[in-house]
């Protein structure tokens, strides 16, 4: 049986982690916002159950069972596509590394939505440009590098986050740092030496068969100003060197 996805047509968004997990694997999958519209996603979403009713996109359906929230589907979804360890701590550690990925991605849409969701983005932009400068200089270093480590230090070896085969962290790696570079094509070259081992990681993935045909394909819609990873010229600005983190998180 085929899973179905539940997600916004028209962008990447949260649902490209879940897509990309499932290109890669080759699994079949009906994408409901893309094949449907989005009127029959919103009249999936009026029919859910009340009791377990997923907060918003993205969700999976596989067979009787429903999934919501990103981390929790790729959590699922992992040992079923040969993309998380077979232990049970190997798969904490592997959500723990989407947990982390998840929080980033949720930086990089507060640089231009700082203030609500709900404004628009010229509505707060004096605010996106304080909030976007911060994170070129302080948020990105600080999250890539760790990942950097990671990579680095990762016992299984095989330039992948987690024991000696990819997971779905790593996927999700490759669509963070592709929509960085998107968005903040600046702040990234400036990071670029500096990130040797996501790099390499970033390169690997994008040659897996199920990606590199998927990146090809037009089921891969392009970055665009309505997603969460948007590249406004003006948030993206040269700075001098980043400054001392603030705090510890």
């Amino acid at each position: 049986m085929a899973y179905k996805l539940f997600y916004w047509p028209g962008i990447q968004g949260r649902g490209e982690f879940v897509r990309l997990a499932l290109e890669d694997a080759g699994a079949a999958y009906e994408d409901v916002g893309r094949s449907q519209g989005e009127a029959a996603l919103m009249a999936a979403m009026k029919k859910l159950d009340p009791v377990h009713r997923p907060f918003a996109p993205p969700f999976l359906q596989d067979g009787d069972v429903l999934v919501g929230q990103t981390a929790n589907i790729l959590y699922c979804l992992g040992p079923k596509l040969d993309l998380a360890p077979a232990d049970e701590a190997g798969r904490l550690w592997v959500n723990q590394l989407q947990l982390t990925i998840a929080d980033m991605v949720a930086e990089a849409h507060d640089t231009h939505h700082p203030v609500a969701s709900g404004l628009y983005y010229d509505d707060q932009k004096a605010e996106a440009l304080r909030r976007a400068r911060d994170f070129t200089e302080n948020r990105i270093p600080k999250f890539l590098s760790y990942f950097e480590e990671i990579l680095a230090n990762n016992p299984g070896g095989a330039g992948c986050l987690a024991g000696a085969s990819a997971s779905y962290a790593d996927l999700s790696l490759f669509q963070l740092v592709e929509g960085l570079r998107y968005a903040f094509p600046k702040a990234m070259a400036r990071m670029a030496r500096s990130l040797p081992q996501v790099t390499a990681l970033c390169d690997a993935v994008s040659r897996r068969p199920g990606i590199a045909a998927y990146l090809k394909s037009p089921r891969r819609q392009p970055f665009n100003e309505e997603g969460i990873f948007r590249h406004y010229p003006e948030l993206d600005a040269d700075h001098e060197a980043p400054q001392r983190f603030a705090n510890p998180t």
